[in-house]
């Protein structure tokens, strides 16, 4: 699915992925369980179809694009959403609980077209790579202990929403997080040195040296 997830930042972005993908999707993310429960439902169908591109709106970060997407569809808007669009005209739309595989699948077989188009791939990248290159700079002693693992969970908390499975499961490894899929920091962090105060837990340096080397057989 990442190599055609479309980062959407600006109403112009939105209306160069609508009027360049005849057959689309835009999928608005917050922050919460929501997000990531509706992705992974939309990833499970989607994954299928190669050649439907997906616009994906941070609605936190990227609010004037959320926005537009509302004032060009007359669909209010929600977080988490998924609105899809043939020939820029949207055809349905799902929110919050209701991007369920039960509601999805009978309108996307409505909506889609019977046999899948051409692939459609955005530019190709390696989304793991700002982890690695922060784990680097840890493990080379460039950055303290405290700074990696701030930098490192703020980092997780703004993308674990929209990270398959495999990828959450290897980045949420670092740490034990006792909330699964919501990542509070400072809770993690505690933990962390509690956890490190007893013994409970190798050295951090071991355990980012050892994750480091399995993003490498990635």
């Amino acid at each position: 699915m990442r190599e055609r997830m479309f980062a959407l930042t600006t109403p112009e972005e939105v209306n160069v992925f609508i009027s360049e993908n005849p057959t689309c999707a835009i999928f608005k993310a917050g922050t919460c369980h929501k997000t990531m429960q509706g992705w992974g439902n939309i990833e499970s169908y989607l994954s299928q179809r190669p050649d439907v591109p997906v616009g994906v709106i941070r609605v936190v970060e990227s609010r004037p694009a959320s926005n537009h997407v509302a004032e060009i569809t007359g669909i209010v808007h929600q977080s988490p959403q998924i609105i899809v669009f043939r020939d820029q005209q949207a055809k349905f739309d799902l929110d919050n609980w209701n991007i369920t595989k039960e509601n999805l699948e009978p309108n996307l077989e409505q909506h889609l077209p019977p046999v899948a188009g051409e692939v459609v791939a955005a530019e190709k990248r390696t989304s793991l790579d700002p982890y690695k290159n922060l784990m680097d700079k840890y493990i080379a002693g460039s950055i303290s202990e405290q700074q990696f693992q701030w930098t490192y969970l703020e980092m997780f908390r703004n993308d674990a929403n929209l990270r398959s499975q495999d990828e959450f499961s290897l980045l949420d490894s670092l740490f034990g997080n006792p909330d699964d899929h919501h990542i509070h920091a400072g809770a993690i962090v505690q933990l962390e040195m509690q956890q490190q105060e007893i013994g409970a837990v190798a050295p951090l340096l071991e355990r980012v040296q050892e994750l480091r080397q399995q993003m490498n057989a990635l």
